[in-house]
């Protein structure tokens, strides 16, 4: 991955917390494999930098990091009383019409970082509604009100709506050729997916700074979530 530039992927600072807009595939912690990482660009910006929470290495969008230690502990106990609204866009396979759609099941998660709904797991609610359907897909709002690992995923699937691209838990990846009509492929080559990860995005986030005054940040897709829904727009 080339390097990234971290102060493109800032949308919003001020002396207390940065909110960037995460690029896919960069891990958020320390990741062996990488030369970089949100919090190493983050600690070169502001030395005190702290993430306030993760997104999956593949998910893009609003990512809080503190940049002193009071900011961190003010929006810890904004986690933990759960009163940080969260926001994420999934498009997930099939036409779906979710209304303030409740999934309260609780999800267990193995050693191997797999989750599951599972009653002998921690308590997990996420809200669904539709923002659009498609030919047949739909893409969804996602509130979760708690943060376990992979909760939106695993509820989804729970919904028989697995997110696409997410072969973990049961989605498929989207292809042009499935959803356009007299697509033509050259020949020896093969077709890649429109979108090569999962198709999540944390969209928005909401929560009270250090003067309880409110902040609210959107995060526009990504380039690749922007083909797949203009795609999909196109041949609806």
């Amino acid at each position: 991955m080339k390097k990234v530039d971290f102060d493109n992927l800032i949308l919003f600072e001020n002396e207390d917390y940065l909110v960037i807009n995460k690029p896919p595939y960069l891990s958020s912690l320390d990741d062996r494999h990488e030369a970089q990482n949100i919090l190493d660009l983050a600690k070169a910006h502001t030395p005190d930098a702290q993430l306030c929470h993760r997104l999956d290495k593949e998910t893009s969008g609003c990512l809080v990091i503190a940049k002193n230690p009071a900011a961190y502990r003010h929006l810890a106990m904004q986690f933990e009383s759960r009163k940080v609204n969260k926001v994420y866009h999934a498009v997930v396979e099939g036409i779906k019409e979710f209304s303030d759609e409740l999934v309260d099941r609780n999800l267990l998660a193995n050693n191997k970082g797999i989750a599951k709904v599972s009653k002998d797991g921690k308590p997990a609610q996420t809200v669904f509604t539709t923002l659009k359907t498609y030919y047949a897909h739909t893409l969804v709002e996602c509130k979760p009100i708690t943060g376990r690992l992979h909760q939106i995923r695993v509820h989804l699937a729970y919904l028989k709506s697995p997110i696409c691209g997410d072969t973990l838990y049961g989605g498929n990846p989207l292809y042009l050729s499935s959803i356009k009509r007299r697509f033509n492929l050259k020949k020896e080559t093969e077709e890649l997916p429109i979108m090569q990860r999962v198709s999540l995005h944390a969209y928005s986030i909401g929560f009270k700074g250090l003067d309880d005054k409110e902040i609210f940040v959107n995060a526009p897709y990504p380039k690749d979530f922007k083909v797949l829904v203009n795609q999909l727009e196109k041949t609806s």
